[in-house]
C-alpha cells in the first residue's frame, strides 16, 4: 500500500527535503497534501511537481490566488486557505495517513494536535508544539494510538538508539548533542554587535531563520531538552547536552549497564525523515554514508552557558514546569522576529525571555486554553518590553 503523506511547511527546508525523499519512492510514498504559509508560487511549483490532491495556503486571503494558479498550471489539485482547512485535512482519513509537521512555531500545532488526534503517524518537526503543550500532545497521541516519530535530527537519533517496544526502563541518560551554533567559543562580550545575517549562517546545518538564530544561541537546544523530556518520558535531571562542532554525532543514550550507543551521519535532514517516512523499515534517502577516515576526528565539549544563557533558561523552564515552557517558549518568539528584523539585539534575547518568565510565574498547564492564555500573555509582555524600551 502507498503511504499517502501530508507536508505540513512544504516550502521549507524540512518539507523540500521530505519531498525529496517522498520522490524517491514512488512505489511506497505520495505526497497527497502540500501546505504553504504565504508563498502562492512556490507551492503551486511543488504541486506541479508532485501532483497532490489538495494544495492549502495558510493565508485565507489568498485562496483564490491559488485556485487561479491551480487552474492555470493545469492541475486537479484541490485549493484550501486557513489554518481550519489545513486541521481538517490532518484529521481526514482519505487525505493523508501521515503528517510531516514542520510548520515552524506554535502556529504549527494545531494541525499536529488534529493529526495526533486522527491516530495519524506525524514526522514531528515542529519543536515549538512539544515545549508549548508536550503533556496533551503525548496523551492525544496515546489515546489514539498515534505514532510520533521526531524529526530533529537529535531526537530522531535517540529514537533510533532506544529499544523498538519504547521501554526506557534501563536507560541513564540521554545526551543531546549540540554544534554549537555559528559562534562557538566566543564570549558573551564579543557577541554584542553580532547581526541577523551573522546568525542565519550555520556551519553545518541548512535551516529557516527562526531555528538558524536558535542555533545560534542555543535556545534550540533548551528547547530539545523540552522536547526529549516529552517524547521519551525523561525527567530533566537525567537530560545533558554535549556541544560536538562537527555535527556528525547526531546523540547519546547512556544505558544502566553502562553501554552508551549513539547515532552517527551525515547533517542532512533527509536521513531522519527516511527514518520517520518508512518506519519501521530503512529506505534510501539520497543521504551518503558516513566516511569517519575522511571527517578524521569528533570533539565534544561542555556548553558556554555564560555566553549563551538560553539553554540554562530553557532547563530552568522545564524544571518549573507548567506553563513555564510555553512561556519561554512565546517570549524566545518574540525576541527572534523582533532580532531578525533589526529592532531587538542578539543579547537582549535571552534578556527579553528573563523578562517575561521574571515577569509571569509558572502556572498549572490543565488545558491547552490555558497553554493558550499563558501563550498570549507572555506574547504581550515580550512585546510591551521591547517597545517601551525596557529590554532592546
Amino acid at each position: 500500500m502507498i503511504r499517502k503523506v501530508a507536508v505540513f511547511g512544504a516550502t521549507g527546508s524540512i518539507g523540500t527535503s521530505a519531498l525529496d525523499v517522498i520522490a524517491r519512492h514512488p512505489d511506497r510514498l505520495r505526497a497527497s497534501v502540500l501546505a504553504a504559509g504565504s508563498n502562492v508560487a512556490a507551492l503551486v511549483a511543488l504541486c506541479v511537481t508532485h501532483r497532490p490532491d489538495h494544495a492549502v495556503i495558510a493565508d485565507a486571503a489568498l485562496l483564490d490566488a491559488l485556485a487561479s494558479a491551480l487552474r492555470d498550471a493545469s492541475l486537479d489539485t484541490t485549493p484550501h486557505a486557513g489554518m481550519p482547512a489545513l486541521d481538517a485535512l490532518a484529521r481526514d482519513a482519505a487525505a493523508c495517513d501521515t503528517v510531516v509537521a514542520a510548520i515552524v512555531g506554535a502556529a504549527g500545532l494545531d494541525s499536529t494536535l488534529a493529526a495526533l488526534r486522527a491516530g495519524k503517524r506525524v514526522l514531528l518537526a515542529n519543536k515549538e508544539s512539544l515545549v508549548l503543550a508536550g503533556a496533551l500532545m503525548m496523551q492525544a497521541a496515546h489515546d489514539a494510538g498515534a505514532t510520533i516519530v521526531p524529526i530533529d535530527s537529535e531526537h530522531n537519533a535517540i529514537h533510533q538508539c532506544l529499544p523498538a517496544d519504547g521501554d526506557c526502563s534501563g536507560v541513564a541518560r540521554i545526551i543531546l548533542t549540540a554544534s554549537g551554533g555559528p559562534f562557538r567559543g566566543r564570549s558573551r562580550l564579543s557577541l554584542a554587535d553580532v547581526t541577523p545575517a551573522q546568525a542565519v549562517a550555520h556551519p553545518k546545518w541548512s535551516m529557516g531563520p527562526k531555528i538558524s538564530v536558535d542555533s545560534a544561541t542555543l535556545m534550540n537546544k533548551g528547547l530539545e531538552l523540552i522536547e526529549a523530556h516529552h517524547l521519551f518520558a525523561m525527567p530533566v535531571e537525567r537530560l545533558d547536552v554535549l556541544v560536538h562542532p562537527q555535527s556528525l554525532v547526531h546523540s547519546f543514550v547512556e544505558f544502566i549497564d553502562g553501554s552508551t550507543l549513539a547515532q552517527l551521519g551525515l547533517p542532512d535532514m533527509r536521513t531522519a525523515l527516511a527514518v520517520g517516512l518508512g518506519y519501521p523499515d530503512r529506505i534510501a534517502s539520497g543521504v551518503t554514508g558516513l566516511d569517519l577516515l575522511q571527517h578524521g576526528r569528533l570533539d565534544f565539549e561542555a556548553p558556554d552557558t555564560d555566553a549563551f544563557p538560553c539553554l540554562a533558561l530553557a532547563r530552568g523552564a522545564l524544571a518549573a514546569g507548567g506553563t513555564a515552557p510555553a512561556l519561554l517558549n512565546a517570549a524566545n518568539e518574540v525576541a527572534v522576529s523582533a532580532f531578525l528584523q533589526g529592532h531587538l539585539r542578539f543579547l537582549a534575547i535571552p534578556t527579553l525571555v528573563e523578562h517575561v518568565l521574571g515577569t509571569l510565574p509558572a502556572a498549572h498547564a490543565a488545558s491547552l486554553a490555558v497553554l493558550r492564555d499563558a501563550d498570549a500573555r507572555a506574547r504581550h509582555v515580550a512585546t510591551q518590553a521591547i517597545e517601551t524600551g525596557a529590554v532592546h
